[in-house]
């Protein structure tokens, strides 16, 4: 049985979202656009949200930078890209930005609560800043899951140690990133607020959730084409089915870019499975081929959530997916919305991939259903309500403290 995290009722339709008088100050790396909506709804909760970018966008993501009418400023920010090698196992390139005027972007806006993404140099600004100005509460975003920092050094745990001693609350993305807060770095369960991911509204919950029975078992993933992803040794897996069923064909949309496209486009597969790689889609492209394929395939070997799971959901995709993403493990029930493997063991894979090809039509169209339901709530409306749990409660506590 899987912990449910503790979430707040969203306002109904029609019901107006309470404003609090508060000029908030939200720092992160860069906005996709699924932000865009989730921001907008916090904006509209507050009397002004400001919000700091450490970069328009990073260099490895092909979205455009979309702000809508949100006050946006970029910071002066030193950003430097650095391995790391995961335990998982698998290597990826993460980019660290130094946003250097961070004290000072804070001292000029003077706002009443400081709402700080990740744990890194940006946390560690916002922190010193908010301890020098008695009575600025700050909340730490968050998003992680335990399997995403395995392997993190020594000197960045104590530094996180530190961080979370001195927010006023922190605000996680999940089940698994709730644990590691609490058990890793001590912090108390009522300083933990649930703030999940919300897909692009109005875009994937309005697909057909029936298909036809020549696209019921079509798989597809979207996502970067890059080591921890794990499409290589799920597309060895699906080799291996297909040639112990060579009355089957499988058919295989993959969608994105990324360094491993011509190792991919490059395999020798059975003549019974067909990859066809669609490169970059937008999203309304990604809904069309949602609407024609059957099953979202999701082999992460590392993912602190997955948004890609939200949207498939949405579409009617059970997904078969790795429980190393913090989504799959989240959202997929065995056998309801999806079915679970974990990518580095073969034999559980292999499993997997039966489970789901041999699922019959009928039952694939009763798991759609069962798919758009558990995504349902989590809107952009409902993630901005969960971030106002976390500012009310900083910005009470900043008041009874000055009583």
């Amino acid at each position: 049985m899987q912990t449910v995290l503790q979430t707040h009722q969203q306002p109904t339709s029609g019901e107006q979202a309470s404003v609090l008088p508060l000029h908030v100050a939200l720092l992160t790396n860069f906005m996709p656009p699924h932000s865009l909506a989730v921001f907008q709804a916090l904006a509209r909760r507050v009397r002004k949200l400001t919000i700091l970018l450490s970069t328009p966008m990073e260099e490895n993501r092909n979205w455009r930078p979309e702000w809508g009418d949100l006050d946006v400023r970029i910071q002066k920010t030193t950003t430097i890209r650095r391995p790391r090698r995961h335990p998982g196992p698998f290597s990826d390139t993460l980019y660290v930005h130094i946003p250097w005027d961070t004290r000072r972007q804070l001292k000029s806006l003077k706002p009443d609560v400081v709402v700080s993404a990740e744990f890194g140099l940006r946390s560690l600004f916002s922190t010193l800043y908010c301890g020098g100005r008695r009575g600025t509460p700050l909340v730490l975003w968050a998003n992680m899951s335990e399997h995403t920092e395995l392997g993190r050094g020594w000197l960045r745990h104590q530094l996180r140690k530190w961080l979370v001693r001195r927010a006023a609350a922190l605000a996680i993305n999940g089940i698994s990133g709730r644990r590691y807060l609490e058990n890793e770095l001590g912090v108390p369960p009522e300083k933990v607020f649930h703030v999940p991911y919300a897909a692009v509204p109005n875009l994937f919950e309005r697909i057909a959730l029936q298909r036809p029975a020549a696209n019921a078992h079509r798989l597809i993933f979207a996502g970067r084409l890059v080591d921890l992803k794990g499409l290589l040794p799920f597309v060895e897996a699906l080799s291996r089915w297909a040639t112990a069923h060579p009355d089957h064909t499988v058919e295989f949309d993959i969608a994105g870019e990324g360094p491993e496209r011509a190792t991919l486009a490059g395999l020798d597969l059975p003549a019974n499975l067909r990859l066809h790689l669609l490169g970059e889609l937008t999203y309304q492209q990604l809904a069309d081929r949602f609407a024609g394929a059957g099953i979202f395939a999701f082999p992460s070997l590392s993912d602190e959530w997955g948004l890609v799971i939200n949207e498939a959901l949405a579409a009617g995709l059970p997904v078969l997916g790795s429980q190393f993403s913090q989504a799959v493990y989240e959202l997929c029930q065995e056998g309801e919305t999806g079915w679970k493997f974990r990518t580095t063991e073969p034999a559980e894979l292999d499993a997997a991939i039966e489970r789901a090809l041999s699922t019959t039509t009928q039952r694939l169209d009763e798991m759609r259903a069962q798919a758009r339901a558990c995504v349902q709530l989590r809107t952009p409306e409902f993630s901005a309500e969960q971030f106002m749990q976390a500012i009310a409660a900083v910005h009470a506590n900043r008041l009874g403290n000055s009583i």
